[in-house]
């Protein structure tokens, strides 16, 4: 007797199913991001893919990206080659990378393939990816203009990696947020600090005026160190006050 195929399995998950324990990320990161991710989770299932390479094809394709933006970085800044296509790529590549991102958690907690080893190889790619991401901006930016201070980009890589680095911290033992309220105003103000929405922003850049990269840097750069700030702030207080 054959086993029955995956697509003929009438009791799987659907994308509701996965979209249901997603972790947010934003206003455009769940009404975009997690949707198309829930999408992918579902044909993954189809085909028997583990959530490791979905987790996998978010490195790989989010870095490779990177790489076409870096290497073309020179020769639009030179007229060589048109903005708009690298630009459009940058938008659609890191979207769909960021998608394979949310669908591997996803896949994983709706399954029951969740591990230790699974969320730690999950980090470490969103690292390398958004280490990639940086180093592509950077590159623009440089190429673009090329007197743009090297402390610039050196902080913008630096508080890049806030937006990380505290939504790791989230998923710990003990979550916590300063600002809790789902308001709509709170959730359009926090679009500054959604993930989905910065990436899409910075792909519009690219490809429309890569010019501006510079301006973009420089303002997240100046949200992200705020919210730094604001962090270590109200982590302060909240040592201070010692447990409840």
């Amino acid at each position: 007797m054959s086993t029955p195929s995956p697509a003929a399995d009438h009791t799987a998950p659907a994308a509701a199913d996965y979209y249901a324990v997603n972790r947010g990320g934003g206003l455009f990161s769940e009404a975009v991001s997690q949707h198309a991710g829930a999408q992918i989770a579902v044909r993954a299932h189809k085909y028997r893919l583990s959530p490791t390479v979905l987790t996998v094809l978010n490195l790989g394709l989010g870095g490779l990206v990177s790489i076409v933006v870096i290497a073309a970085a020179e020769p639009i800044a030179d007229g060589r080659v048109w903005a708009w296509p690298i630009g459009l790529l940058a938008l659609l590549g890191w979207q769909a990378a960021y998608a394979f991102d949310c669908a591997d958690g996803q896949l994983a907690r709706v399954t029951g393939q969740t591990s230790p080893a699974g969320a730690r190889l999950d980090v470490l790619c969103d690292v390398a990816v958004q280490i990639s991401l940086v180093a592509a901006l950077a590159a623009t930016a440089a190429a673009q203009v090329p007197d743009t201070p090297a402390w610039l980009l050196a902080a913008f890589a630096g508080t890049w990696m806030v937006n990380l680095v505290t939504s790791v911290m989230q998923t710990g033992a003990n979550p916590t947020s300063m600002v809790t309220s789902r308001s709509l105003p709170v959730r359009l103000v926090k679009l500054v600090r959604d993930y989905g929405a910065v990436i899409a922003l910075a792909g519009v850049v690219l490809t429309v005026a890569p010019q501006w990269t510079i301006w973009f840097i420089g303002l997240f750069t100046l949200v992200n160190a705020a919210f730094l700030a604001a962090s270590v702030m109200f982590s302060a207080r909240e040592a201070l006050r010692g447990p409840a």
